[in-house]
């Protein structure tokens, strides 16, 4: 199994929910986070002058698939985030030990479909 990290723009999200549905990736957790990276912020400007917004707003989607799912998810986030500039995002890629299914014990890939 593997846990997909994806750090995307917040106005992506919808678009990478419906791709990754449409192919049967239902389960996801999604929390509204802050970052930085080579974008390094934004700079705005207001009455007293310009300044720099260093952390943008941004969403990180987690999703645990099976390996031989991983490349597929993988291909339709990139595909749905992308908006070719700078500030799409990253994506992270770690192995996952076990699951576990709180309500019935079911462990490994078993939990992972929907019962």
């Amino acid at each position: 199994m593997k846990k997909i990290e994806a750090i995307i723009r917040p106005e992506k999200m919808g678009a990478v929910k419906d791709a990754l549905s449409a192919r049967g990736m239902l389960g996801m957790t999604v929390t509204h986070v802050n970052g930085r990276g080579r974008q390094k912020g934004i700079a705005l400007q207001w009455r007293a002058g310009e300044y720099r917004v260093d952390f943008l707003p941004k969403v990180k989607i987690e999703i645990v698939i099976a390996d031989e799912e991983c490349q597929a998810a993988l291909d339709i986030i990139c595909q749905a985030a992308r908006t070719g500039r700078e500030g799409d995002g990253m994506i992270f890629v770690l192995p996952v030990e076990n699951a576990l299914r709180v309500r019935t014990s079911d462990n490994g890939e078993t939990c992972l479909t929907a019962k």
